[in-house]
């Protein structure tokens, strides 16, 4: 049986574990088996101890080492929760999931984006990181929300669903418990990007622009964006690098 995955994707301290904590408890039935992959990098956490004590729930660290997804072992039927190394670049991260998932037989239920709303504000220049994540998210998560004025909190989501972005925006209460873990839960891709939609897709190094008219006669998915390189190595669309906007420790 493929195990489904939930790629969870956000800055250090977002809420990411609270979520996963919820839809476990609350979004899973009882007998169903949950791994929880969670980066060596980051910093424990006083959910940690409430995340390992589900009794369906199992919690194991992972280490990112460019460009690959670590191999994992993956009981047949289990849920996996996946939270990136928020510290590192989260676009290599979800290029490496489409190979890591076929290599382990596992299926994309999901992509989740856990936005620090107090840190998306303190820092504008971080929407083009947000802006990144969101395009491939199929829920949005916003946490941090107190003592936000709502006009931040209303255009923030309207500058994506004027976009048409399809995506899901949900508001997460100060406790961390969503009303509706269940529908959270269901793999209806609601995403941007094509990127893990069924089919090949073009090639994205050293991108040529070709006439449309013969890119859509190929049949193949257009190229992500945000994975095209230029001649150079590097990405044709950046995002800034997260640690140089997060408050010194």
């Amino acid at each position: 049986m493929s195990s489904p995955v939930y790629f969870v994707l956000g800055t250090p301290g977002s809420g990411r574990r609270a979520l996963v904590r919820d839809l476990i408890e609350n979004g899973l039935a009882a007998e169903d088996r949950a791994l929880v992959l969670l980066a060596e990098g980051e910093a424990a956490d006083p959910l940690d101890v409430r995340l390992a004590g589900l009794p369906n729930a199992e919690v194991r660290r992972w280490t990112w080492h460019e460009p690959a997804l670590p191999p994992v072992d993956l009981p047949p039927g289990t849920t996996v929760f996946f939270l990136t190394d928020s510290l590192a670049s989260p676009i290599d991260q979800l290029e490496a999931l489409k190979p890591w998932l076929e290599e382990h037989g596992a299926t994309l239920a999901r992509i989740f984006c856990v936005v620090d709303c107090r840190l998306a504000e303190k820092q504008p220049v971080l929407r083009q990181w947000f802006d990144a994540c969101i395009h491939f998210a199929d829920v949005v998560f916003l946490t941090h929300r107190e003592g936000l004025a709502n006009k931040w909190l209303s255009d923030f989501i309207k500058h994506y669903t004027h976009e048409r972005f399809p995506c899901h925006f949900v508001q997460v209460k100060s406790k961390g418990d969503l009303a509706t873990p269940l529908v959270w839960l269901d793999p209806t891709a609601r995403r941007v990007s094509q990127y893990f939609d069924e089919g090949e897709t073009c090639e994205i190094e050293g991108l040529e622009t070709d006439d449309e008219e013969e890119e859509e006669d190929t049949g193949l998915l257009p190229p992500e964006p945000y994975f095209v390189r230029l001649g150079n190595g590097r990405r044709e669309k950046t995002v800034p690098v997260l640690r140089d906007y997060l408050p010194k420790k």
